[in-house]
């Protein structure tokens, strides 16, 4: 190996270094305020039982996410027509800072009777903390709420003992 071969590697190490600083930094300044203001905006004008929750684990981990905790008020009146229906909190459309400043974002499903399914989750994608915009985040609500329609309402197909023939 030549000098001048590991001096370019070093140089280029430098510079993912400074990539990673940049997009940490990007999130701390813009995404994230972005992130909260526009999923609590949507929580308020739309009551229907879900929280936003800022996340901080592990030194540099961090998530926002917006997730079902409550039954909607507006909907009591028919659970009574069953008195064994139970809601299942839970659900939640995550947007968490990786390692390298890059947002993955996910949903995760509700865990039914503490039961963790093999599909409790489906990937959206990671992308650069500067492509997250209030569309974006609008969009990824809405997908995430068809998500949830499915998962509440499944196609019968897709149930224990039917052919997906």
């Amino acid at each position: 190996m030549k000098v001048e071969h590991l001096e370019e590697r070093i140089a280029t190490y430098k510079s993912s270094i400074e990539t990673v600083v940049t997009k940490k930094t990007e999130w701390n300044k813009q995404t994230k305020p972005l992130l909260l203001k526009t999923l609590k905006a949507i929580v308020v004008n739309y009551a229907i039982g879900w929280k936003v929750q800022e996340l901080n684990w592990i030194h540099n981990s961090e998530a926002i996410n917006i997730s079902f905790e409550a039954f909607p008020e507006e909907l009591i009146d028919c659970t009574n027509r069953i008195p064994a229906f139970q809601f299942i909190p839970g659900g939640a459309l995550v947007f968490s800072q990786t390692y390298s400043g890059d947002v993955y974002v996910f949903i995760m499903f509700p865990e039914v009777n503490g039961i963790t399914s093999d599909n409790n989750m489906v990937e959206i994608g990671t992308i650069t903390p500067s492509e997250i915009t209030e569309k974006f985040i609008v969009e990824k609500v809405d997908e995430f709420l068809k998500e949830m329609i499915q998962w509440e309402v499944p196609n019968k197909r897709s149930k224990v003992g039917y052919s997906s023939s």
